[in-house]
């Protein structure tokens, strides 16, 4: 990296910490208290107010659960290929199939087998953004405020995360699927047939 590419590599750690933390559905108090860096230097952090340190961004980049070159947008060599590296997060495990924060993101999840009785409902949570989501194998139990669905292999559904909404594997091996992300609530625009004759 060129010393004239430094200001604006930092310039860019605020709204990737910004973007990082809303995906997530964290609140600055939240991370605060996981990172134990005070609420102040966090928002100074975000806004671009802040300089962000490596004893600064380690904790951070370590609660979101991405490696460091993330939060700083390094650059990489050799293969420009993803090469995703799985988060585990309770008991699920999550793929990015993304690189860069902020706009849409792209996951494959996987649930193990349930573990909990059939008919107990996914806990379920609110946040800003709108997804969407794609079984690829399995079965997957959404609950979406009063509604339980199971979808099956290649079933789809969206809805505004500000909808309760929690997931649960609904059979009795993993369940896969892609979860695409838009966490300001972009919504994709589908074309549904080809135009043109």
């Amino acid at each position: 990296m060129a010393d004239d590419d430094i200001p604006g590599v930092l310039t860019a750690v605020g709204p990737r910490l910004r973007a990082l933390r809303r995906e997530r559905g964290a609140t600055l108090a939240e991370l605060s208290e996981t990172t134990g860096i005070s609420l102040s230097t966090l928002s100074r952090l975000e806004s671009g107010k802040r300089k962000p340190t490596l004893e600064l961004l380690l904790p951070l980049a370590k609660a979101h659960g991405v490696q460091l070159d993330e939060l700083v947008g390094a650059p990489t060599t050799g293969d420009p290929r993803i090469h995703p590296r799985p988060i585990t997060r309770h008991g699920q495990t999550f793929i990015p199939l993304t690189r860069h924060l902020g706009g849409l993101h792209a996951y494959k999840q996987i649930i193990p087998a349930r573990k909990q009785p059939a008919g107990v409902r996914p806990e379920q949570g609110t946040h800003e953004g709108y997804e969407w989501l794609y079984v690829l194998s399995g079965r997957l139990h959404l609950a979406l405020g009063e509604h339980d669905l199971v979808l099956t292999a290649g079933e789809a559904a969206e809805f505004d995360t500000r909808t309760p909404h929690g997931f649960a594997n609904a059979g009795d091996r993993p369940v896969e699927f892609l979860s695409l992300f838009g966490a300001q609530g972009e919504r994709m625009h589908v074309r549904a047939r080809p135009t043109g004759g």
